[in-house]
């Protein structure tokens, strides 16, 4: 309950001032990702703190993302519905959940699950999405704007300094702030499709993401033997909602394009790839307040 408590409330903050205010969204978004999500990723990983430990979770991650993806490609079609089907929301919904449902002290895990996912989306989610060339220069560009990454080399500075824990102190709380703000950043953006239900062929990503996914990471880590807590994380992390990043990337993004003007929607000249991504967005994350506490419970269990 503490994890519904945590969330809803910020979500239907963020749906309420949607309606009032349509645009917010659009505004406040760049500045999030500018500073919010790297100052909020360096705080808990200073809570959880730096620790070669979890670059083990870190690439596999990478790994099951971009295997993730290998296999959906063979049965969604879409690339919108590709990359939702995979990537999760885990900085905005999968941080909060793992603070209200998992140890303080394997954060960490779900930092490093966070990065990977982060680094895939930004680097090869243009990529897919615009039906571009892979372009070594494009990627490490993106690679090295990524928030994530930001937030990752802040915290690696600060541990290298003598006042590491009464740094890690002082942004904890700010940190958490932040989280809350993201998730009602979630809330703007799922207002606009709140109305329109979920197209039929748009199921079997939600399926995919929801319980799929994360059932076949877990049968990954079980294999691996992994430690339970780390085990733990990155399933919470794998049955995260649609990330906000793949509607984002809809929106921008224009298919064959070289970054020039006029972009065109990702799926075609009417608008589905952004609306397609808006509705697995908002459903995926109704639906991940039921189905995230069920893994959480079995989890445990």
């Amino acid at each position: 309950m503490a994890f519904l408590f945590e969330l809803v409330p910020a979500l239907l903050a963020g749906l309420l001032l949607a309606r009032r205010w349509p645009g917010l969204a659009t505004r406040l978004a760049p500045l999030m990702v500018r500073y919010g999500v790297p100052f909020s990723v360096m705080g808990l990983l200073l809570r959880a703190g730096v620790d070669w430990r979890f670059a083990d979770v870190l690439a596999l991650a990478l790994g099951m993302v971009a295997v993730g993806l290998l296999l959906v490609g063979r049965w969604l079609r879409a690339p919108v519905e590709q990359l939702g089907a995979v990537v999760g929301n885990t900085a905005y919904f999968g941080i909060p959940a793992a603070l209200a449902l998992l140890p303080a002290d394997v954060i960490g895990y779900s930092v490093s699950y966070d990065l990977a996912a982060t680094l895939l989306t930004w680097s090869l989610g243009p990529v897919l999405i615009g039906a571009q060339g892979l372009r070594p220069r494009l990627l490490i560009a993106s690679l090295l704007s990524s928030p994530a990454i930001r937030g990752l080399a802040a915290a690696l500075l600060v541990q290298l300094t003598p006042w590491r824990d009464p740094l890690a102190a002082l942004v904890w709380w700010p940190a958490r702030v932040i989280v809350a703000l993201s998730l009602v950043m979630v809330g703007l953006r799922m207002a606009p499709a709140l109305t329109v239900p979920l197209p039929p062929r748009l199921w079997p990503a939600v399926v995919v993401k929801l319980l799929l996914f994360p059932l076949l990471a877990l049968g990954v880590l079980q294999l691996l033997h992994l430690p339970a807590p780390a085990r733990a994380a990155v399933v919470l992390q794998a049955a995260t909602p649609t990330a906000v990043s793949v509607l984002l990337l809809a929106e921008a993004v224009q298919p064959g394009g070289d970054g020039a003007e006029d972009p065109v929607p990702a799926t075609g000249g009417d608008g589905a790839g952004a609306a397609d991504a808006a509705s697995l967005v908002l459903w995926s994350t109704l639906l991940a307040l039921l189905t995230v506490p069920l893994w959480a419970r079995l989890l445990r269990g």
